[in-house]
C-alpha cells in the first residue's frame, strides 16, 4: 500500500503542477530529449526516397532504433522509480510528480486551444496562425467554422495523447510505464506519419513507430471516449463506435468522436471524415463547451485513476495474503 499511496499522491500533484507551472525548460524536458535522440536516429536510418515496395531494411533498422530508445527510457524510469520507493511516502510522492508531470501536457493542450479562439477573435488570418501551432494539415483555406472544428478536434485526440494515455500507462506500469508511453508517442509523431518529411522518406522507416503507438493507445483512447461520455450525461455506445470507425486511425476517432456527439457539432476534416454529420456548426460557445467537457473529464480521470491503483493495491495484497 505504501507504493499505491506515493503513486495516487504523485498523479494529483503532477496535474496540480502542470497547471500551476506548465511545461518545464527544453534542457530539462525529457520529452525534448526523446525527440533529440529520434531525430538523431531518423537521420541515420531513414532513405532519402520513397520505396513503391517494402523497404524492409528501412523498417528493420527504424524498429531497432525504437526498441533501442525505449529501452534505455524505460530503465531510466525504472531506476528512478526504485530510487523513489523506499522513501518517506510524501517525499517520494513529491518527487515521483516532479518526473511525472513533464509526461503530462493538460495545461498547454487547454491554453493552446482556447488561444484559438482567442485568435479568432481578432481575425480568421491570426486563428489559422495559432491553429498551425495545433494540427499537421493545410490551414491556410479554412473558414472560421473549419478552424473551430479542427482545434475541437486536436483538442479530443490530444487529450488521450497528453493526458489519458501516460496516465493509464502510468496505473499500469508505474513511472516506466508513462515514459514508455511518450517515448512511443513522440516517435509517431516524429516517425510514423507516410510520406516526405525533410530530407527523408518515412513510409516504411517509420511504420514500426506507427503500429506501436497505435497498440499502446488503443485502450486508452476508448477510455477518453468513455470519460467524454460519462462527463457528458452519457452517449450512444453503438453511435459512438460507427462514427469513430470513419476515421482512418484506429483510435483517435474515439475521442474526436465522443466530443462531437457531446457537443452535437459536426467534426470535419475535408476529404476524410465527417464526424456527426446531422450536428450543428461549431461556434465560439462549443468552443468554451468543448475545453469544459475535457476539464471535467481530466478531473473523472484522476478519480478513477487513484481508484484503480488503489483496487490494484488491494488485490496485490489480498493475493500475497492467501496461503
Amino acid at each position: 500500500m505504501h507504493a499505491a499511496l506515493i503513486a495516487c499522491a504523485a498523479l494529483a500533484l503532477a496535474l496540480c503542477l502542470d497547471w500551476l507551472l506548465g511545461e518545464p525548460p527544453a534542457w530539462a524536458h525529457p520529452v525534448v530529449g526523446m525527440g533529440c535522440y529520434l531525430g538523431w536516429a531518423g537521420d541515420r536510418f531513414a532513405p532519402s526516397c520513397g520505396q513503391r515496395q517494402p523497404h524492409w531494411p528501412a523498417f528493420a533498422w527504424g524498429a531497432l532504433a525504437w526498441c533501442v530508445g525505449a529501452a534505455a527510457v524505460v530503465s531510466f524510469a525504472g531506476w528512478l522509480q526504485a530510487q523513489l520507493l523506499p522513501l518517506d511516502a510524501w517525499i517520494a510522492a513529491g518527487l515521483m510528480a516532479l518526473a511525472l508531470k513533464p509526461l503530462l501536457a493538460w495545461r498547454a493542450l487547454h491554453h493552446e486551444v482556447a488561444a484559438v479562439e482567442q485568435a479568432l477573435g481578432q481575425s480568421l488570418a491570426a486563428g489559422r496562425v495559432q491553429l498551425a501551432r495545433l494540427v499537421s494539415r493545410d490551414v491556410t483555406q479554412l473558414s472560421e467554422t473549419e478552424v473551430r472544428e479542427a482545434a475541437i478536434e486536436s483538442l479530443a485526440e490530444n487529450l488521450n495523447d497528453s493526458l489519458v494515455a501516460p496516465v493509464f500507462w502510468f496505473v499500469v506500469a508505474g513511472l516506466p510505464g508513462a515514459a514508455l508511453y511518450r517515448f512511443a508517442n513522440t516517435a509517431d509523431a516524429m516517425w510514423g506519419y507516410p510520406g516526405q518529411r525533410g530530407a527523408h522518406h518515412w513510409h516504411w522507416a517509420g511504420k514500426f513507430a506507427a503500429r506501436a503507438d497505435d497498440v499502446l493507445s488503443w485502450v486508452p483512447a476508448r477510455i477518453t471516449a468513455a470519460l467524454l461520455a460519462l462527463v457528458a450525461g452519457g452517449l450512444n455506445a453503438r453511435a459512438l463506435a460507427q462514427q469513430a470507425a470513419q476515421t482512418p486511425s484506429p483510435n483517435s476517432g474515439w475521442p474526436m468522436a465522443a466530443m462531437a456527439m457531446a457537443l452535437n457539432v459536426a467534426l470535419n476534416k475535408p476529404g476524410v471524415y465527417t464526424l456527426n454529420d446531422h450536428g450543428m456548426a461549431a461556434t465560439q460557445q462549443h468552443m468554451a463547451n468543448a475545453l469544459n467537457l475535457a476539464s471535467k473529464a481530466t478531473l473523472a480521470l484522476v478519480l478513477t485513476a487513484q481508484a484503480a491503483i488503489y483496487l490494484i493495491a488491494c488485490i496485490a495484497v489480498v493475493r500475497g495474503a492467501t496461503p
